[in-house]
């Protein structure tokens, strides 16, 4: 025997409690050797207890009851299948190795005739409590009505509390069993199309495992009128009487009513009992009405917090994403939302894109979000390392290996234990290396070279190329294999010019740095500059950009970064995108032309005299006539003034 109990719903669903000799409390103390936050579990709840070669279950006062199977207890002994209620949560026993297929009563639904004339209805406008022009006054003063109010009090504070659906409707099941003489129910949820999307349900008499089985009928006429049903004596009942299950049954008496929020039926509840002399009535209908009335809003609040939680979780993922990238853009939200689903694996990563895109910042932010941001994070590039020097960077080497090797080295790989390895241009491999990459992704170790032991490695490799793989795999310069190795998970970075939204806050961030870097003055980017940034095509992406912003920012003589600060390619290449701020350009830039010509012209081409009479430094001057092609201009005017 293996005893233990097993969570199916609520806050301990999934968990497994072995059971030993000793007794096991449960509760919301953290005395308790099983212990929950849960403010539907009473401080210390109950009390599973070794009694011979069994177990049994005490409840220990507690404020909401302990139920087996549906029935609360204040001790009894537990058989192999049993269902626990207590809290939020649902347990099942176990006392042997067997799957766990009696941990719910399955829901059979049947076909059936439609219901009869004796069926008892009950509308919504007829209900005896619940309704808010009705008070407590106006109710029956009879114990009966009291004890009612008092139950629906108990309900209403028992699953009020209670943040899972699962959780909610077992919870509500085993409360309606204290209220009503059912030996069998059922709590339905339907889905948009009107099919059933959750059910839970419980055989009081004949256990764990058996099959409640419902009306189709029944349940769909409630769900449509948004009526409560009651229909006694199914076996004398000449439309119930033909209804084969029922009657293979003997059900004797059935009820069922709707669970609605906003004057929809979201759900059904169900009972059927087959005891002759308990027979359900119009005072059974009325509380049951009234408890369908407090679940459907317990229930609407529920999914009302777990869409909530949903989407505070996908926020925090959102917030709590770290990377250094900068980019609001649907392409760069991609690369987020794919850096967020991949971090928490350890599966390879393939990072394609080219050159200045920011593969490295991918791989860094994989890193940092993942399991293993505590460990190295160890990166090299493939390119940028001849062949022989590369084997012994990655793989280390042993002592006396090669000339040179003086003592035992330690490479990239095994600097990465426990963290990521990012290969740069990984498809610069030599085919030697292209191999021995291949068996450390196979057989995850790897040997130093010179060495013959091998040497586990836990590690989780991110590449990143320029090239397309796949073509390099065609062009017979890449292994297939390695390839495939490599490709488990993949994602291209956009090249700049597919992402132009992005340019004025890479921009702002670009400056910023710039300024700290270079210690200088903060400026702001002219209109004029910030249009040739965004219609330029940035073969060099985001590297070239910022090499751009740095370079304005050093050589600029004004309070903000001009046209004329930018490098000349992108002046020549990045004109403004409408026809009147062109020619408004083009105007600016023949008065700059004209400006420069004149004051040359007045300085005899002294170039430094005519830079203080227009007030800039000399190398700017000469930045400028490079920037307004007036090279030619100025040698014509420099010839005339020496003959």
């Amino acid at each position: 025997m293996n005893p233990r109990i097993v969570g199916i719903a609520g806050p301990f669903r999934g968990d497994v409690f072995p059971l030993r000799d000793g007794d096991v409390s449960i509760g919301r103390e953290s005395s308790n050797d099983l212990c929950i936050t849960d403010a539907a579990l009473s401080r210390r709840h109950c009390l599973l207890m070794p009694k011979s070669e069994q177990f049994a279950i005490r409840d220990l006062g507690s404020r909401n009851g302990t139920r087996v199977n549906g029935v609360p207890v204040d001790e009894q002994l537990l058989s192999h299948g049993d269902q626990i209620a207590i809290g939020s949560s649902l347990l099942i026993f176990l006392l042997r190795e067997d799957e766990l297929h009696l941990e719910r009563n399955p829901v059979e639904l049947t076909e059936t005739a439609e219901i009869g004339n004796s069926a008892l209805l009950l509308r919504p406008e007829d209900a005896l409590y619940g309704r808010p022009d009705r008070g407590i006054a106006t109710l029956p003063q009879t114990a009966r009505v009291a004890s009612d109010l008092s139950a629906l009090l108990k309900i209403a504070g028992g699953i009020g509390g209670i943040r899972d659906q699962d959780s909610l409707q077992w919870q509500l099941l085993g409360m309606i069993f204290d209220l009503v003489p059912a030996e069998r129910g059922a709590v339905l949820l339907f889905d948009r199309t009107g099919e059933f999307s959750s059910a839970v349900a419980w055989d009081r008499v004949r256990g764990p495992g058996h099959p409640v089985r419902v009306s189709r009928s029944v349940v769909q006429r409630v769900r449509r009128d948004c009526v409560g049903v009651v229909v006694n004596d199914v076996s004398g009942d000449e439309v119930f009487n033909q209804i084969r299950t029922l009657a293979e049954l003997s059900v004797s008496s059935l009820l069922c009513v709707p669970l609605v929020v906003s004057g929809t039926a979201v759900g059904a509840i169900y009972l059927d009992s087959q005891a002759p002399g308990e027979h359900f009535d119009d005072h059974h209908l009325q509380v049951m009405t009234a408890v369908a009335g407090i679940a459907s809003i317990a229930l609407d609040n529920v999914r009302q917090w777990q869409q909530l939680r949903q989407e505070n979780q996908g926020l925090r993922a959102v917030v709590d994403l770290e990377h250094d990238m900068i980019g609001a853009s649907p392409r760069m939200k991609n690369v987020f939302n794919f850096i967020r689903r991949v971090a928490p694996t350890d599966s390879t990563v393939l990072i394609e894109g080219e050159s200045g895109t920011g593969k490295e910042l991918v791989a860094r932010a994989i890193h940092r979000n993942s399991p293993r941001s505590d460990r190295p994070f160890v990166a090299i590039n493939c390119a940028a390392i001849t062949e022989t020097l590369l084997e012994s960077e990655l793989f280390g080497h042993e002592k006396g290996a090669f000339t040179g090797a003086v003592s035992q080295q330690q490479g990239k790989m095994e600097a990465a234990e426990g963290g990521t390895l990012f290969l740069d241009e990984v498809s610069e491999l030599a085919p030697s290396l292209q191999a021995k990459l291949l068996r450390v992704l196979q057989e995850r170790e790897f040997e130093r070279v010179g060495g013959t032991r091998p040497i586990k490695l836990d590690i989780r490799l991110i590449a990143a190329t320029n090239r397309l793989l796949l073509e390099a795999v065609q062009g017979g310069t890449f292994r297939k294999d390695l390839y495939y190795r490599l490709n488990v998970v993949a994602v291209t970075m956009p090249p700049l010019r597919e992402r132009r939204e992005d340019i004025p806050s890479l921009t702002d961030h670009f400056i910023a740095k710039a300024r700290r870097k270079c210690k200088a003055r903060m400026k702001s980017l002219s209109t004029e500059a910030r249009s040739y940034l965004i219609n330029y095509d940035w073969p060099g992406n985001v590297r070239e950009l910022e090499n751009a912003i740095e370079r304005a920012l050093v050589l600029g003589s004004t309070e903000s970064i001009l046209p004329d600060d930018l490098p000349e390619a992108l002046l020549e290449a990045g004109s403004p995108a409408t026809e009147s701020s062109a020619k408004y350009h083009d105007r600016i830039r023949e008065v700059k032309k004209q400006l420069v010509l004149q004051a040359l012209q007045q300085a005899d081409s002294n170039y430094i005299e005519a830079a203080k009479a227009l007030g800039m430094h000399p190398n700017s001057l000469l930045r400028l006539i490079r920037t307004l092609d007036l090279k030619a201009a100025v040698k014509l005017e420099r010839g005339s003034s020496n003959q």
